[in-house]
């Protein structure tokens, strides 16, 4: 009799933890990637705090080890970031739970005597890692790329991509069916490369074309680097991946890697993801060195037409954070501080307002209100549309760089040293 109990509670413990494990990797209302779900920053979450500071609609605040810049991601009831210690030497994955912020992992994932060159404003674990609901997924530039469970084992490890990232690694990772599509434009070598996720192979190697307009002496290699991260969308029922480079922004098919289109421009250094709507690609890219451009286009085939072009616009627009999308509006910030808001059917500008601050993160919308997160930890929240109306300002304590989550009625925010969970307290 003894022995019968006690095997009936041995399944019901095995079926109890089959449960929990699904559950913390189940896909519904996750943040899988950079910007979210749609990869442009879009949220339907209802019930998103708009006033919050140290001592209000903080639900949990959670030291991150680490110095890291990549921004949260959540599947299930886990969030994945990456960060570096030992000056970039030691480069981890670090996940916490999230419904009270407790640290489930910090694994060391790569070890390198040498941590390589970076940006003063860059750091060793910038890229955002991306979650399929059983994977986590981190990149580290040409330091390495590696897939994870959702109990810290690492399952395959890749690190023979080696490009020149002289000013650190930027370019987040995206998934698309089994394939994980790294971004790799260093000064020394410009390409895309999808990795079958299971086993970290090789699927296909995309190098980059059209970089003929970059210097090519070796003292203006710089000029071929890029930071952007690319986004698929289907159009007329196939999917697209646009990816913006030095000097170009092309479409690929995402299964084989083959060019669709490029559109043609001036300048490098590109960090700005895409956006598409209204039948229209977005595309970051510049004018000259240093003047970036939002560029509005059809898709098309081969070389981009100059009547395929919508508009352009190209003041005040930022280097690092990407522009969003909303409607027949898109809204930009510079990094600087400076916001505005265009027709994103003709690209006129309907308003311009100084938020102040130096702005890192990619604005998010959540129903109707843009949240604007700059570095010194101010976050200030507008309506969206073709007037400028604030809605709050919020404080909080420390730098912050990444951009920010949305996941069952709160708001998570990165800073150098903590993560924070927002929301309103439960009734």
């Amino acid at each position: 009799m003894i022995l019968k109990d006690t095997g009936s509670l041995f399944r019901t413990v095995f079926i109890l933890t089959v449960f929990f494990i699904f559950k913390s990797w189940g896909n519904g209302g996750d943040w899988p990637q950079f910007r979210g779900p749609d990869g442009q920053g879009h949220s339907a979450e209802k019930g998103i705090p708009i006033h919050w500071n140290e001592d209000e609609n903080i639900a949990w605040k959670s030291v991150v080890p680490g110095l890291g810049y990549s921004s949260p991601v959540v599947a299930g009831n886990q969030i994945w970031m990456t960060s570096s210690k030992d000056g970039g030497k030691s480069l981890h994955a670090v996940c916490l739970e999230k419904t009270a912020g407790r640290l489930l992992h910090d694994i060391e994932v790569f070890t390198t005597k040498d941590a390589g060159p970076r940006h003063k404003l860059n750091g060793y674990a910038s890229p955002t890692p991306v979650l399929d609901g059983k994977y986590a997924f981190v990149h580290f530039g040409p330091r390495g790329t590696a897939c994870l469970d959702s109990a810290g084992k690492v399952i395959w490890k890749n690190t023979e991509f080696k490009y020149n990232a002289f000013q650190g690694a930027a370019s987040s990772l995206i998934l698309h069916g089994d394939l994980l599509i790294l971004t790799c434009d260093g000064t020394d070598k410009q390409f895309l490369v999808a990795l079958d996720k299971n086993t970290g192979k090789i699927k296909w190697l995309q190098p980059r074309a059209h970089l003929e307009r970059a210097d090519s002496s070796p003292q203006r290699a710089i000029s071929r680097m890029a930071y952007s991260t690319p986004l698929i969308q289907t159009v007329n029922g196939k999917p697209q991946l646009i990816c913006s480079g030095a000097f170009h922004s092309a479409a690929y098919d995402p299964a084989s890697g083959k060019e669709l289109w490029w559109f043609p421009y001036t300048g490098f250094s590109i960090v700005g993801r895409p956006s598409y709507g209204n039948g229209i690609f977005y595309i970051v890219g510049s004018i000259r060195q240093d003047h970036f451009c939002i560029f509005a286009v059809r898709p098309g085939k081969g070389e981009l037409h100059e009547g395929q072009r919508v508009w352009q616009f190209s003041t005040g627009v930022g280097h690092v954070p990407s522009p969003i999308l909303v409607g027949k509006e898109i809204y930009v910030v510079h990094d600087g501080g400076v916001a505005a808001c265009l027709d994103a059917l003709t690209g006129n500008e309907l308003w311009r307002e100084r938020l102040g601050g130096n702005h890192d993160a990619s604005p998010i919308e959540i129903r109707g209100r843009i949240y604007f997160c700059n570095r010194e930890g101010k976050t200030t929240i507008i309506a969206a549309g073709s007037n400028f109306k604030i809605l709050a300002t919020n404080q909080l304590k420390g730098t912050f760089k990444a951009s920010p989550a949305v996941v069952d009625g709160a708001l998570f925010l990165r800073s150098d040293t903590h993560l924070y969970r927002i929301e309103k307290p439960k009734q």
